[in-house]
């Protein structure tokens, strides 16, 4: 027997505009990871080290120096958020380096196809027909860009899927434990990252100029995208959550190209336009109920 569609209160619609917010924010992880010149280790380093900043000032400001304790309350799923989410995004920025911006994003649009199968084995949360039909066409995209696209390389697309899978387990993790003090385990995972890459990492002061992209890639993709992603994931449906965040395979191409002039192969874009097709579809399906 099929759920009832959800309605959209207004708890659902302040849900989908945090997360389409995240996702635009995320979507310059590419432009920051081609102006930045370390290597991947110094580079998670320093962004980790002003994402966290950016996240504790969130943290203080929304509950006060209190916040700090409930680190204390993550409890196991609280953990284990933070850990997929330190391991995601250390595959994540090395496959930004290691295959073209467009490939690691359009494969991150399979992230409804992963989280659809994830929240119905974990929760028994049917999708409904039009989340399944859109995370399906959304498939097909990455597959005719990663079938025939000729930009990227067999390691590279091999870690975003990895960081594709993560991210599909985080969105499930989060709608199964609402009670996970959210800001807290991104805070958390972020620290995470740093002690992992910091034996690996350069000590040595950026140059001005590429500390100032440091501090953007930390604040802007790290603390603004998580923090928004975090509040907002926890009042939508994962299928949702992943849908809204498969745009980001439509819109971190074009950062680069733009800047960067990395321009997508046919196959490539044929991918990003099918893959922005099936979430507006879907939203606007939502919109109508």
């Amino acid at each position: 027997m099929a759920l009832p569609r959800p309605t959209l209160g207004p708890d659902h619609r302040t849900g989908l505009i945090l997360v389409f917010t995240s996702t635009l924010a995320w979507s310059t992880a590419g432009l920051f990871t081609r102006s930045i010149h370390a290597d991947v280790f110094t580079v998670l380093v320093w962004r980790g080290m002003f994402g966290t900043l950016g996240l504790l000032a969130v943290m203080i400001w929304r509950d006060g120096s209190a916040s700090l304790r409930s680190f204390l309350t993550l409890g196991r799923a609280g953990w284990a958020y933070a850990l997929l989410s330190g391991v995601g995004m250390l595959c994540y920025i090395t496959a930004l380096r290691l295959t073209s911006v467009a490939h690691v994003a359009i494969i991150y649009a399979t992230v409804p196809f992963m989280t659809a199968g994830l929240g119905w084995l974990m929760m028994r949360e049917r999708p409904s027909r039009d989340a399944l039909i859109a995370s399906s066409a959304a498939f097909c995209g990455a597959v005719i860009m990663v079938g025939l696209g000729g930009d990227g390389t067999g390691t590279g697309d091999l870690l975003a899927l990895v960081m594709t899978g993560t991210m599909a387990l985080m969105m499930v993790v989060a709608r199964k434990h609402p009670e996970i003090p959210t800001l807290p385990a991104g805070t958390a995972s972020s620290i995470m990252g740093i002690l992992i890459s910091l034996p690996f990492a350069s000590h040595t002061l950026p140059v001005p100029g590429q500390l100032v992209l440091l501090a953007g890639f930390g604040l802007i993709n790290s603390s603004l995208g998580f923090a928004l992603f975090l509040l907002g994931s926890a009042k939508i449906p994962p299928i949702e959550t992943a849908l809204l965040g498969a745009m980001e395979a439509s819109l971190a191409p074009v950062w680069v190209w733009l800047v960067f002039a990395e321009t997508p192969t046919l196959p490539t874009m044929i991918g990003a336009a099918v893959v922005l097709a099936a979430v507006t579809w879907h939203i606007a399906r939502a919109y109508r109920r």
